[in-house]
């Protein structure tokens, strides 16, 4: 509220120079100016009819993998799988695993075998979530007296090992169980699970995660995760006798968290049972459960929604998860009813207990996959006990296999796997940049796609604009009219310019800075002079220096003042002002058949290249003057220019590239990729890439001829 009334009062002095003040000053409401949301929030789930959920699960999935640098997915190297270490139990068997997910860092973890097996195996990943050293949980004797006292095990072994006891009753019911770590648990020691400290390793060169580098690139601790996962999957897919057709993952917490993303985003999985995480209530705490732009848009209702028409489990508890039964439950149940697969949708609300993945919630976990697979057991399927592994038994390092050490562990190897996702990267969307027509799709598949994510707002999406005056001014050279322009909350004030004469169209102006009146500009007053309407507008938020920042309570450094916690629930600030010159697109293309759109400066050149690439065939004519802006030379997060994966869909040239079919004069900007576009596409002709602003200039003034 305080930046808009800034704004009016810099507009009204403004005008008072001009011998023109208004009458009266209006406070402009925006609800963008509200608390930002963050994990805490609330997040129903999106309802849209049966024919467009399609569209929509695809939306969802696409933002779940540009959240976390999978969009286009990174090259898949060897795994160079290693099995070993056999520990054999009664009707079941352990196999000690490792397999590098990306070159050098490792993905551990226990493999779980029946003994006895005839034909292709179901195959269950179990990604095990926050408990104290993960696949190596121990609850401990105080612990499991007090679980067994309230009936939430059956056995005091199970009840102690429980992530151990799934694995082993899955095993027992003729399911192949891979249970890996997640990153800085059990044996992966290669890169700490949530840094105390991190910004030593924020720089321009060699950069580490929650880096401003990593962020622009998109390269953060939940995208690893999930690539564990996914490289999780690869494996078990690989080994002999596995059935693909009946492939399932579970786990509890943030373990429910990989469930439900990995599932969502391949279709490999053909069963998810994500517990105590699905909800419209708190999302996830932990730097591996966000990412920017992950629940912009959706929350984990939302996500887990994805799976459909697959079948579908979760739990409830005395957690944040507790009124999923009331909230979110029935509009996953409605979801499955219309879809016509009703009964491969499970919930159990066992809200007795609090946050758990105990025996109570294990055995509607059993029957889940005993349905959904054909296992054949009689329901409900109850745990037995049995002889869990000691930690010597579970570790997958030995002797013969050491564990990482030296360069491979700490600093130096995070700083070495981002580099090699920065160069897989750089080639594989460098391979995209079209040379032919027929090559086109697929860069704007990708590239476009990423930023119609990153922006989350088209032209078609706008809707109705309602125009407000607020007062006007009678000059000598020309009038001018201030107003706002109002769509579902949000306000822009703007100046318009009318036509001298009989107006031949609108430009679009978004120049002068954070004063916002430029009517004044030599151009612009030819153009209206000229018979062309012109609509000035501001930025959203002027003068902010730092974007508004949520991190997580308890502390200023490390983990907990990861960027992820704002732009994982809020547009950037950059996005915010990219919306704002899409509203003043809709309200001139309703006011007139021909629109042109010009951006001069950082910012405004930087923020009109990205609106345009969501203005359809609306505009015209562009004219961008960026000034040489790179989103690389940005040193903090909390930045108004500040975009998380800028950097990695090409910046300014990508998006200038992206508009190359249309006509654009540009300058400031490197030419390269917008020039090779514009020849694959044949549009060569209407990109005019300008040697100098005065070049430009030039040409917005021929305008007015």
């Amino acid at each position: 509220m305080r930046d808009l009334r800034i704004i009016c009062t810099v507009l009204l002095g403004a005008w008072t120079v001009f011998g023109s003040p208004l009458a009266a000053q209006e406070t402009v409401k925006d609800k963008r100016l509200q608390p930002l949301r963050n994990l805490n929030s609330y997040f129903p789930f999106k309802q849209v009819s049966i024919d467009e959920w399609p569209q929509r699960r695809d939306d969802i999935r696409r933002r779940i993998l540009v959240s976390q640098g999978l969009w286009p997915m990174p090259t898949k190297a060897d795994m160079r799988p290693v099995i070993h270490g056999r520990v054999e139990r009664e009707d079941y068997v352990v196999d000690r695993v490792f397999f590098e997910s990306i070159p050098g860092h490792y993905v551990t973890g226990s493999l779980y075998r029946p003994k006895k097996q005839s034909g292709p195996v179901p195959v269950i990943l179990c990604p095990h979530g926050h408990w104290s050293d993960g696949r190596f949980y121990d609850v401990g004797d105080a612990g499991i007296r007090q679980e067994l006292a309230i009936g939430a095990e059956r056995f005091a072994i199970g009840g102690r090992h429980p992530i151990q006891a799934r694995a082993v009753q899955l095993a027992r019911m003729g399911c192949l169980v891979f249970v890996y770590d997640m990153t800085g648990y059990a044996d992966s020691i290669q890169i700490g699970h949530r840094p105390d400290d991190w910004r030593h390793l924020d720089r321009p060169k060699d950069w580490g995660f929650f880096s401003a580098q990593a962020e622009l690139r998109l390269q953060n601790m939940m995208g690893l995760q999930t690539w564990n996962s996914i490289r999780a999957l690869d494996f078990v897919l690989e080994l002999p006798d596995v059935d693909p057709t009946r492939v399932g993952v579970t786990g509890g917490s943030g373990g429910g968290t990989q469930s439900m993303i990995l599932s969502a985003i391949d279709d490999r999985i053909t069963a998810s049972m994500p517990c105590v995480m699905v909800s419209t209530s708190m999302q996830g705490g932990c730097t591996c459960e966000n990412a920017p732009y992950l629940r912009i848009d959706q929350g984990n209702v939302d996500i887990a929604a994805a799976t459909a028409p697959r079948p579908l489990g979760m739990t409830a508890a005395d957690d944040w998860t507790v009124e999923l039964k009331e909230k979110g439950f029935p509009d996953l149940k409605k979801l499955y009813q219309d879809l016509g697969h009703k009964d491969r949708l499970t919930a159990a609300f066992n809200v007795q207990f609090t946050h758990n993945y105990n025996h109570v919630n294990r055995t509607v976990m059993y029957g889940f996959f005993n349905r959904h697979f054909g296992l054949g057991f009689q329901e409900p399927v109850l745990e037995r006990d049995y002889k869990p592994l000691s930690r010597e038994e579970a570790s997958v390092w030995t002797q013969e296999h050491p564990a990482p050490s030296g360069d491979h562990v700490g600093d130096a190897h995070e700083v070495r796997i981002l580099q090699l996702a920065t160069q897989d990267s750089k080639e594989r969307i460098a391979s995209l940049i079209p040379d032919s027509t027929d090559e086109t799709d697929e860069f704007q598949r990708i590239v476009g796609g990423a930023w119609e994510t990153i922006l989350g707002r088209s032209l078609a999406d706008v809707g109705e604009v309602t125009y407000k005056e607020l007062g006007r001014r009678t000059g000598t050279e020309h009038d001018a009219v201030v107003g706002t322009l109002e769509h579902q909350g949000e306000s822009i004030i703007v100046i318009k310019v009318p036509a001298k004469k009989t107006p031949r169209g609108t430009v679009v102006w978004l120049a002068g800075g954070d004063a916002l009146d430029d009517t004044l500009n030599p151009t612009v007053v030819n153009l209206a002079n000229s018979g062309w309407n012109v609509l000035s507008l501001g930025l959203f938020q002027p003068g902010q220096q730092r974007q508004r920042m949520w991190f997580q309570p308890g502390g200023d450094r490390g983990w907990r003042v990861f960027s992820g916690y704002t732009y994982g629930y809020n547009h950037p600030l950059f996005v915010r002002r990219v919306h704002d010159v899409l509203t003043a697109i809709a309200h001139a293309t309703a006011e007139s058949e021909t629109v042109h759109l010009v951006g001069l400066g950082k910012q405004q050149g930087t923020i009109v290249a990205a609106a345009r690439t969501q203005a359809g065939d609306t505009v015209e004519r562009t004219f961008i003057d960026t000034q040489g802006f790179d989103f690389a030379t940005l040193t903090r997060q909390d930045h108004p220019m500040f975009v998380p994966g800028a950097v990695k869909y090409l910046g300014v040239e990508g998006l200038v590239a992206l508009t190359a079919k249309h006509t654009l004069d540009v300058v400031g900007v490197a030419p390269s990729i917008p020039r090779r576009v514009a020849s694959a596409i044949g549009s060569s002709d209407r990109v005019t890439m300008h040697q100098d602003s005065a070049a430009l200039m030039q040409a917005i003034d021929e305008l007015a001829e």
